[in-house]
């Protein structure tokens, strides 16, 4: 089948299948390895040859090695090292010696089985940062520990590349060349890119061509991953060396945005090309062991995933997340498997076998996410429901409820003037995180007439609303202002509506979260535009003048939709005469650099 129709078959299948399965939640990455297997040889046999299609793809492996590089800037690393270095070196290490014992339990060689224990316990980066970048769970505590392991992970794939060659027969790599050469052509190669590349790629710049910087980066990816190659190494390697050296360069950014669309396409290709190479054979002659081992692998991953969470401290319900999302086998297995089988460590029967487990345990992901969610969640949430916390008796003037990103200022500047307040959240990750840092907060609902009881509110001054959720602060707004009048509440709005609801109930004092901080940059931005600080500032008091006359005007009409779209429209061209009547230039004053602040 000529190239192109082939090429023509693979995104198509892509771009039907994907879109399919995303609408019931399941992620992209399935969808590529459902697409391969419907059109390849054990679905509709639109496409044959899938070892020389895989082998293609595989270039989507070598890039997304080179941005896993550039992602390694040493600050970064030392940031993130106790995650990165502890929680992902335990699991390396303890999943590798499991899988790699019942490897060998199971008849394999040591060398055999090191290169299986280190293969499965490998998750998949692309497809865990995927789901849970779609899930907006990037930030929380388990996605944050996820990816710190991803990128040991990542780390440790490195030396396995790299070793893999000489656990072969006869400890040389297929093309003969042996370790001391491939070792120093490495350190050559390393050496040459720290001197040349960034002079090389400032000199791209100088042209100011953006095609020409895109083409100078998938050289240095395609030239070093040659080279390592040539050198008997992986290209993976030389591409993930090329991505180290360019980390600390100006020109990281600008080289990862040039070299994503190419690695995303072709690691969607790369993933279709696994559902290609899929020997579905297998699963319908030996269906119980596919299903076996892909199940045992994901776990004795979770279990210890789960219990390596647990001792860094943190709950069970992160601990279940963090196990749940990283419990399959990775791309980089295929890869490790792959290469084995070709360097005789490995039968190609067992590589096949594992690959096909490796394959259906990313499949089963998904829907294990999914049923931990709609099954596990709430019937763990309802056997173990934490209590509020028993508040000692307190009598601290200030209350602050919502210790998030907002109350915590509050309750820093409190602290930092030697003011008591009592701090309350409901949320008890949210608790239990900055008590770590030694905060004394408590877990309680502050819409809950006793827990305002036990937290002092009878003595209390003032109540700070500082809680993110809008129908939470309106409750705990009611509550406050029916139960103890006199106190006087300063509450956090989100926006212009739940500051009309805060003052329909009668708080006294009411901030827009990100008004006065928009005010601010404003007044930067005019004054790096070329107009003086005064006349910024001036401008930045009027606007808020004019824009807090107007909130208390149309807190009336609230209500109307038509009628508040109409004052909005009137209060422009208000505004717009106001600024007119003033003499405030309408062209700024020519831009100086030095005075721009």
């Amino acid at each position: 089948m000529p190239g192109l129709t082939q090429a023509i078959l693979l995104l198509a299948a892509a771009v039907l299948v994907v879109p399919i399965l995303k609408r019931f939640g399941l992620a992209a990455v399935l969808g590529y390895l459902v697409a391969g297997v419907l059109i390849g040889p054990w679905g509709l046999k639109l496409v044959g040859e899938p070892e020389q299609i895989l082998q293609t793809t595989e270039f989507g492996v070598v890039l997304l090695m080179f941005v896993i590089g550039l992602e390694l800037q040493p600050s970064r690393l030392w940031v993130l090292r106790r995650a990165v270095f502890g929680l992902g070196g335990a699991q390396v290490v303890l999943c590798s010696l499991a899988l790699g014992s019942i490897a060998m339990a199971c008849g394999l060689s040591w060398e055999a089985a090191a290169v299986v224990g280190v293969s499965l316990s490998m998750s998949s980066t692309a497809f865990v940062l995927q789901m849970l970048a779609e899930k907006n769970q990037l930030t929380t505590q388990y996605g944050r520990d996820a990816f710190a392991v991803l990128l040991f992970q990542d780390l440790s794939v490195i030396p396995v590349l790299a070793a893999l060659p000489w656990l072969s027969p006869g400890h040389v790599d297929q093309s003969g060349i042996p370790l001391w050469m491939s070792l120093l052509a490495l350190v050559a190669i390393i050496a040459a890119g720290r001197f040349l590349l960034r002079p090389a790629f400032g000199l791209v710049a100088r042209a100011k061509s953006r095609d020409l910087l895109t083409m100078a980066t998938l050289l240095v990816v395609t030239g070093t991953a040659w080279l390592m190659e040539a050198a008997g190494l992986s290209m993976s390697l030389g591409a993930f060396v090329a991505g180290v050296l360019l980390a600390d360069s100006e020109f990281r950014h600008e080289v990862e945005a040039n070299i994503e669309p190419f690695k995303g396409v072709l690691l969607g290709m790369f993933f279709v090309a696994v559902g290609l190479s899929a020997n579905m054979g297998l699963l319908v002659a030996k269906p119980l062991l596919v299903v076996l081992l892909a199940v045992g692998l994901m776990v004795v991953k979770a279990l210890i995933l789960w219990g390596i969470e647990r001792v860094a401290g943190a709950t069970g319900k992160v601990s279940r997340r963090f196990a749940v999302y990283l419990c399959q086998g990775g791309e980089f297995a295929f890869v490790l498997l792959s290469l084995a089988d070709e360097g005789r460590i490995l039968p190609q029967a067992t590589a096949q076998l594992l690959s096909l487990a490796v394959t259906l345990s990313m499949a089963l992901t998904p829907f294990v996410v999914l049923g931990h969610e709609r099954i596990i969640v709430p019937w763990r949430e309802k056997r173990a429901t934490r209590e509020f916390d028993e508040l000692p008796e307190l009598d601290n003037p200030v209350i602050v409820a919502g210790f998030g990103r907002f109350g915590q200022v509050v309750a820093r500047m409190l602290r930092s003037k030697r003011i008591k307040a009592t701090l309350l959240e409901i949320s008890p990750d949210q608790v239990d995180f900055v008590k770590r840092f030694g905060n004394q907060v408590y877990y309680g609902d502050a819409s809950r007439v006793d827990l305002l009881r036990a937290a002092g509110a009878d003595k209390a001054k003032v109540f700070v609303l500082a809680i993110d959720d809008i129908p939470a602060s309106i409750k705990t707004a009611e509550t406050v202002r029916e139960h103890f009048p006199h106190l006087k509440i300063f509450a956090r709005a989100r926006n212009r509506f739940h500051y009309y609801r805060l003052m329909d109930l009668g708080v006294e004092s009411a901030v827009r979260e990100t008004f006065p901080a928009s005010v601010e940059l404003g007044i930067d931005v005019l004054e790096a535009l070329g107009t003086t600080r005064l006349d910024a500032e001036r401008t930045g008091r009027i606007f808020r003048q004019h824009d807090e006359a107007l909130l208390q005007r149309q807190m009336a009409i609230y209500h109307d939709e038509d009628k508040l779209i109409q004052a909005s429209r009137d209060a422009m061209q208000e505004l717009e005469a106001l600024f007119e009547a003033d003499e405030i230039p309408s062209e700024p004053a020519p831009y100086h650099p030095a005075e721009a602040r």
